[in-house]
């Protein structure tokens, strides 16, 4: 079975978005560099430097659901009504957007808790991790005790202003880092969550 880990590009000053939710500055980096991937689920096409490659192709290959919060799903604007990573997305919501309910769409609507989606994510993603997004899903991960890893892209630059990943979580996490891989105008680096 994979693991389940919250994976986040975030300013050196903690921010994973500006203000209105604007990560272009954050996401420089994905197209920075000399070595052009495909993202086949979206059809983009990431360019990446050469110590950033091994993170993206793992990244890609890796994932085999995706769990996040209804906020995420509105300001990506429903990806376009596909799943940004081509696997099942897990959507954690008190209602259920009545519009997408009946579409052929990769995504289902849980509303039960984060636990519950985390549980549905591991049965169709078999042997492949679950990635969690969203600020405010992330912290219940945490909270719960559902999360092995968090991986950080950490961006060489100060945001000033915008969303935090951590705030509010109320509680001590002992994180051991496992791996630090820099590269242009971004640091890589994977902690698993102690438990």
């Amino acid at each position: 079975m994979g693991i389940v880990c919250a994976e986040f590009t975030m300013s050196l000053d903690g921010f994973i978005a500006g203000a209105n939710d604007d990560v272009r500055q954050l996401f420089k980096w994905y197209s920075s560099g000399e070595v052009e991937i495909p993202v086949a689920a979206s059809g983009m096409v990431f360019k990446v430097a050469r110590p950033s490659v091994p993170i993206i192709e793992e990244m890609l290959g890796s994932f085999g659901a995706i769990v996040t919060g209804r906020r995420d799903f509105e300001v990506s604007n429903a990806w376009g009504g596909s799943s940004p990573l081509g696997v099942p997305v897990f959507i954690v919501t008190h209602s259920p957007p009545p519009e997408w309910l009946d579409k052929q769409t990769p995504f289902t609507f849980v509303t039960d808790g984060v636990e519950s989606a985390v549980a549905q994510a591991k049965q169709v993603a078999g042997d492949k991790n679950i990635v969690v997004g969203g600020t405010t899903i992330t912290r219940q991960a945490i909270q719960a005790g559902l999360l092995d890893e968090i991986r950080i892209d950490l961006a060489a630059m100060l945001l000033g202003e915008g969303i935090r990943l951590f705030d509010h979580l109320g509680q001590f996490v002992e994180l051991e880092i496992m791996q630090v891989i820099p590269s242009k105008d971004v640091t890589h680096i994977t902690y698993r969550v102690v438990k």
